[in-house]
Parts: C-alpha cells; structure tokens; sequence
C-alpha cells in the first residue's frame, strides 16, 4: 500500500455520508458546550414521569397508571355473536334459491341456516320481503321474530 489513505476508495454509499463533508470540522455539527454524548435524556421512555412529561401529556394521554377490574383468563369465545340484520338474510341464499321457491305450490319454504354463514344472532332491522322462510340461529331479537313471522317463516334456535 502506498503511504496515502488505506480507507480510500470509500466503502460503497460512503461518499454520500455527512461524515465525508464534516471532515476537518472539530465539533461535526454537534457543538462544543453540549457536546454529542451518548443518551442525555435516557433510552426509549425514560422520563415519562418527570423530564420528559410534558411530551407524554401532550401526545399520550392516559399512558401510565391503571383503571377498572382485572379479568383474569378472559376467554374471548364465549362472547363472540355476530349479527345480522333480517332485511340482510335473503342474501345469504342465492336469487336462483329465492325464485325457486317462490314459484313452488307445495308449500315447501327455503331454510337459512345463518350460524353456517358465520352469524349466530338475527336483529329486526329493515324490510323483509313477504315470503315465508324458515330462519336458524342461536338468538333472535323480538323484533327480527315477529317480522320473520309477519312474512309466514318460522325463527328456529340452533345450539
């Protein structure tokens, strides 16, 4: 190697750095009173509680502390209840199905099993059209039942 730089030529992309232009220039742009020392205020949240509490006021409101009851081994499942609305119930058949049975004389009713579809409880919501289907689900509400009944159908409860 010759008696000049042995870092020259740069690694790729360092030509680019801010360090390049800075050579020469004692403080690098960090000053000399304050110098650049490692971590000032502290690693990552340090602080919250005193000298950085105004910017944890500020912008997170309620980050620290507690409030209500502790639910110890929640289990989510028991609680899930997806719902439909009865104006929304015929689409879950398709058009065909619908004009199917609309044109038969035997009396016979299409069923839609909603807990198949992936909704356990029908609400009372809107219109449904007037004819009869037999409807299944784990919970209906009084209003989506008389509607269903109004239009000749029957709600049916499934587990």
């Amino acid at each position: 190697s010759s008696g000049i730089n042995a870092e020259w030529p740069l690694r790729p992309g360092a030509h680019l750095k801010k360090t390049r232009k800075l050579r020469g220039h004692v403080s690098a742009g960090h000053g000399r009173i304050g110098k650049h020392r490692k971590h000032p205020g502290g690693r990552g949240n340090a602080g919250g509680g005193h000298h950085h509490r105004i910017n944890f006021d500020k912008y997170h409101p309620g980050y620290f502390g507690k409030f209500g009851m502790r639910f110890l081994h929640k289990k989510k499942n028991p609680t899930v209840c997806p719902v439909i609305n009865v104006d929304k119930v015929w689409s879950l058949v398709s058009t065909q199905t619908r004009d199917h049975f609309a044109q038969r004389k035997d009396g016979k009713v299409p069923v839609i099993d909603c807990v198949r579809a992936g909704y356990f409880k029908v609400l009372g919501k809107g219109v449904l059209p007037k004819q009869p289907v037999i409807v299944k689900a784990k919970f209906f509400s009084y209003e989506a039942e008389q509607k269903i009944k109004a239009a000749g159908g029957v709600c049916v409860t499934v587990a």
